[in-house]
């Protein structure tokens, strides 16, 4: 999986996303993430369509909508995924929310039916704490490939990045910016000064050290760039633990449906 990755959360002016798309992929990402419940799959699929870089080099990932986990509703929506994105299969199908429909005796064998077919190559979850990991893992036959979850300085998910590790799938960061809070966070500033670059660069960084891979939003072509550099700072082992000692666990993802973190 690419270590850094272009989020189209919000981004659903259809115009908009699809040259975000294009742009990113033209840039250098390799890395496109999208969600039924973000309602762009078709323009993202349409910025696929438009760049000049050929399916088999992009990951593609896109989540079923927690409303959506019923066995039936897993397969009816998911081949509807493809069809708005315009592929013939995804890289990487995602459970969005352990809630709602969820139900991990009937949601998750759909995912390994859709798995068989070859309609998708790895089985993720997202929002999932270790228990639900650990439960899931019990259901299905595929292995989880990821687990997509907030993850920034300010909510470093320690004991997960544990667990992935013991465990064997990849943690996926998303709002790795915490929504623009780390922007802010002085010993993250400090940081980006010493290096002459963005504190966005330095999170992002923080997160590949930690094998953690990013998937920030961004619609301008600014952002876009800016947010790839950050593959080529390099972050001194004192940079990180003092990154690893700021003291805060910022939620910035938490709506009332979300499990009990």
């Amino acid at each position: 999986m690419p270590v850094l990755g272009l989020g189209t959360w919000q981004n659903d002016d259809p115009e908009q996303c699809a040259e975000s798309v294009r742009t990113a992929l033209q840039a250098g990402y390799r890395h496109v993430d999208t969600a039924q419940g973000y309602n762009n799959e078709a323009a993202v699929g349409d910025g696929i369509a438009a760049a000049d870089v050929p399916r088999e080099e992009i990951f593609l990932a896109t989540k079923v909508r927690a409303s959506n986990l019923s066995y039936a509703d897993v397969i009816e929506t998911t081949e509807r995924s493809l069809e708005d994105l315009g592929v013939d299969s995804l890289d990487l199908l995602y459970v969005h929310w352990p809630s709602r429909a969820y139900d991990p005796e009937e949601t998750l064998p759909a995912f390994d039916e859709l798995r068989d077919r070859e309609l998708i190559e790895h089985v993720g979850v997202s929002n999932f704490t270790p228990e639900h990991v650990d439960r899931a893992r019990e259901v299905l036959d595929a292995p989880i490939f990821a687990n997509q979850v907030e993850m920034h300085p300010l909510l470093p998910q320690t004991e997960l990045l544990a667990h992935a590790e013991e465990t064997g799938y990849n943690l996926v960061a998303y709002s790795p910016l915490a929504r623009g809070t780390i922007l802010e966070d002085p010993t993250i500033r400090d940081i980006a000064d010493k290096h002459d670059v963005s504190p966005a660069a330095v999170s992002l960084a923080w997160l590949r050290e930690h094998d953690v891979a990013a998937i920030p939003k961004a619609t301008s072509e600014t952002h876009i760039r800016e947010n790839l550099g950050s593959v080529r700072l390099n972050l001194s082992a004192e940079d990180i633990a003092a990154i690893d000692a700021i003291d805060r666990r910022d939620r910035r993802i938490d709506p009332d449906f979300a499990p009990d973190w």
